[in-house]
């Protein structure tokens, strides 16, 4: 199984460099954030819940991505307003949403009961 990544505007794929940068950003728990994925010079609209959905624009097409969103989502926050760049320096909250869980599990006692 791969995931398919495509372009919002001209339906292009990444290369294999920048493929495997968007997928390292699947797990990552961004909400209304610009992500960069190098070497490519894609970009990642990492929406969820307010901001709809997570879109990628290729290297060509950043600019009307940007423009889609902040006509779309521009009202609801100063997040699709957001200039570069913007790198990704890796997974965010991960970590602590599983340290939260281990807490929870924790004081919670057994599932279960």
């Amino acid at each position: 199984m791969r995931v398919v990544f495509t372009c919002e505007t001209c339906g292009a794929r990444p290369g294999p460099e920048t493929h495997i940068a968007l997928e390292r950003q699947l797990l990552d728990l961004r909400h209304g954030e610009y992500v960069d994925a190098e070497p490519g010079n894609w970009l990642t609209w990492h929406g969820r819940g307010l901001y709809g959905r997570t879109r990628y624009a290729c290297g060509d097409h950043r600019g009307e991505l940007k423009a889609t969103l902040r006509e779309s989502y521009g009202t609801l926050g100063w997040h699709p307003w957001a200039s570069g760049p913007h790198p990704w320096a890796g997974r965010r909250g991960s970590e602590r949403a599983r340290q939260l869980a281990r807490s929870l599990r924790s004081t919670m006692g057994p599932t279960g009961t």
